[in-house]
């Protein structure tokens, strides 16, 4: 059988098995998230092993010690996963739940009712836990999911799903409804994104290169987020402490997700103090700053910004910096060079506040607080599939609720369209 007769052959075993997962009741899904994460520890010996092989692998094709990192399974990090499957099971079931009823005045009641999106495809890098994480998820939220990790998780990625797929099998639940494409060939890629009859949404995680290969080749709505260029604007009238300490945690945190701060804005009237300051203490923490000559008059240390800079995404202890005028150039900056991601404006006046999240348009805007907290998680969905800087059909973290669509329902009692 050919590669793309083998992805369609997947596609539409998941196409079927979505129709018993859109029955399946909440008790039920959450007894086999639970069952999947005991059984993932107690496979934990024959995981790391196949895991080993990926590492292998990988120290002969050169990989980095951050990639190798991030591909590494261990007894923690096994359990890690079998948490996650757990939460996901804790948390509440969007499917079937009805809002927004009303009455028309013909006497038609109409509402609508969460429904899952079917069949999920997902296209993701190196680490292995995503197959867990992703599966959990959508299968929780009703739908059947097909998944292709990276080539270099390989045998991590089939082990996992086969520890899954068991438990499935055991509670009598279509084993289809979670696949994993099991070659490597980029060919699978471009066949999996063909398969819009079969396959109703890809969500792809991974770096930029990625996610622009799935959008331009794909024939499915794709979930997009190419990039987290984040912005923090400090008012005039921002707390410099509070600044400091925000600033510095949402770029040196972690410098290599994509919710960490990238581009600082600093108010005129405020920047001949809190340059200086913050630029003392950015060093400290080893952040190479690149400025405007504003900055770099203010900071000696900086180094003079170029226009790329303002559009980067460093996902490393780099910082761009520039002093605006007012808010109109801050806003005006921020709409032109961001990702959609994240922004956060650092201020003590309520209206500028205001002001900021109405007019800043990206999908998580904050006052006084960290970029660090543009995720789903920190934001309360429990768990998220990914981030979405696209506006439908999702913007921001997605969880649960966005792996689901909803659909009209009407109560009538006899009523005719005149």
């Amino acid at each position: 059988m050919s590669i793309a007769d083998r992805v369609k052959d997947i596609a539409a075993g998941a196409r079927r098995a979505s129709i018993t997962m859109a029955r399946l009741s909440s008790g039920a899904k959450d007894a086999m998230l639970i069952a999947m994460a005991d059984a993932l520890v107690a496979a934990s010996a024959s995981l790391i092993a196949e895991n080993a092989k990926d590492l292998a692998a990988g120290r002969e094709k050169g990989l980095s010690d951050a990639m190798l990192d991030r591909l590494m399974l261990n007894d923690s990090r096994i359990r890690g996963m079998a948490d996650a499957l757990r939460e996901v099971a804790a948390l509440p079931d969007p499917v079937g739940s009805v809002d927004g009823m009303r009455l028309r005045p013909n006497g038609l009641q109409v509402g609508k009712m969460r429904i899952p999106l079917g069949v999920i495809g997902i296209i993701y890098e190196a680490r292995p836990n995503v197959t867990a994480d992703a599966a959990a998820l959508c299968l929780k939220a009703g739908n059947a999911v097909v998944l292709r990790g990276g080539s270099e998780a390989i045998h991590s990625n089939l082990a996992i799903a086969a520890v899954l797929k068991g438990e499935m099998n055991r509670s009598g639940i279509p084993e289809e409804a979670l696949s994993l494409i099991p070659f490597t060939e980029r060919e699978g890629v471009l066949e999996m994104l063909k398969q819009e009859e079969l396959i109703d949404l890809i969500i792809p995680r991974g770096g930029e290169s990625l996610i622009r290969f799935v959008v331009e080749n794909s024939r499915i709505p794709v979930i997009k987020h190419y990039k987290g260029v984040c912005h923090i604007f400090v008012d005039a009238s921002a707390d410099h402490d509070m600044a400091e300490k925000i600033i510095a945690n949402a770029k040196a945190q972690r410098p290599g997700v994509c919710n960490a701060l990238e581009t600082l804005l600093v108010h005129r009237e405020t920047a001949a103090t809190f340059i200086p300051r913050i630029a003392a203490a950015l060093s400290g923490l080893k952040v190479e700053i690149r400025g405007d000559e504003t900055v770099c008059a203010l900071a000696p240390m900086a180094t003079p910004a170029t226009e790329e800079d303002w559009g980067a995404e460093y996902l490393d202890l780099i910082l761009a910096v520039r002093v605006v005028d007012d808010m109109d150039q801050a806003i005006e900056h921020i709409n032109r060079y961001c990702s959609l991601h994240t922004e956060a404006i650092i201020t003590s006046d309520y209206a500028n506040a205001q002001r900021f999240i109405r007019e800043v348009n990206s999908s998580t805007v904050l006052v006084n607080a960290s970029t660090r907290f543009a995720d789903g998680g920190q934001l309360g969905l429990g768990a998220e599939i990914g981030i979405s800087t696209t506006k439908l059909h999702s913007f921001g973290p997605m969880g649960l609720e966005d792996l689901t669509t909803k659909k009209f329902i009407v109560y009538g009692n006899g009523q005719i369209r005149n």
